[in-house]
């Protein structure tokens, strides 16, 4: 299952070239993350969680008012992290401007890593893999 979330290029996602800044793309990745979960029928408002790992090839440059597109799907699925995968590229012309990988792990209640993700959670994120 992959979600596909549209997002705009915006003068503050870019430098004095109008080209868009490299960490601008960490935020649409996120924005990706956030949607598939909710997507799936997880609320990020009730889970803790945290980046552990990422990974992100720029390909080419976005620019000011591109409209482009984060394709997010789950890569992989263990019992304490789930690898996502994620494409941005322009909506219109389909060129990819990154390709990223991030792998997040579940925090208790009191900040600490949870050595198992509860069942529910890991059966959405399975279902995810399996469609």
């Amino acid at each position: 299952m992959k979600h596909s979330q549209e997002v705009r290029v915006y003068y503050h996602d870019t430098d004095s070239y109008g080209v868009v800044w490299h960490g601008a793309y960490v935020k649409w990745l996120e924005i990706g993350r956030v949607e598939l979960c909710e997507m799936l029928g997880l609320s990020l408002a009730e889970i803790e969680s945290a980046v552990v790992d990422m990974h992100i090839r720029y390909k080419s440059s976005a620019l000011m008012t591109d409209r482009l597109l984060v394709e997010t799907s789950i890569k992989e699925l263990k019992p304490m992290s789930v690898m996502f995968s994620h494409t941005i590229k322009n909506k219109d012309t389909q060129k990819v401007n990154i390709i990223a990988e991030t792998t997040v792990v579940l925090l208790d209640k009191n900040g600490r890593l949870m050595k198992k993700m509860p069942e529910n959670i890991y059966n959405a994120f399975l279902s995810a893999i399996e469609n």
